[in-house]
């Protein structure tokens, strides 16, 4: 089965770019409703996901330099780059098989999908990989009741 399928292109997401602000990354994750969203690069390559928990740690991590305080006019300076942890979940080129698909979404909720250039295309949600699992296992009960009578 072909992922592209199942591919919510990027124009449909919501992302981020490294460079914009916590504030921003905040605002837009609030606005869409996602507990975790894409970070692409200026020139629109994966670079990794960040969720609220990369946030909610950095704003409360106790550094010793002290500079950032939890206000919104410090957030404004403070860059995707500089919080985003690069490897959590992974992406996937979209030539990815469907069972390589249904390990990676026992872990993520989400799988980021790239082309053969690493740049970002779209995601493949979790409910998308249940439903077409769903849908495999009910063809397979109709063919196990068909030989049965």
């Amino acid at each position: 089965m072909n992922i592209a399928y199942f591919l919510k292109t990027k124009g449909e997401v919501a992302y981020l770019y490294d460079h914009y602000t916590l504030r921003q990354g905040l605002e837009k994750m609030r606005n869409h409703g996602h507990t975790a969203i894409p970070v692409l690069s200026e020139d629109n390559r994966y670079i990794g996901t960040i969720s609220e928990g990369d946030f909610l740690w950095f704003l409360i991590d106790d550094r010793k330099d002290h500079l950032h305080k939890t206000n919104m006019k410090s957030i404004e300076d403070i860059k995707i780059r500089e919080i985003i942890k690069k490897g959590k979940n992974p992406s996937v080129r979209i030539t990815a098989t469907m069972d390589e698909m249904m390990m990676r979404a026992m872990d993520q909720n989400f799988i980021p999908v790239v082309d053969d250039r690493d740049y970002f295309i779209g995601i493949i949600t979790r409910r998308e990989i249940m439903g077409y699992v769903n849908s495999r296992l009910a063809e397979e009960d109709e063919k196990c009741d068909i030989a049965k009578s």
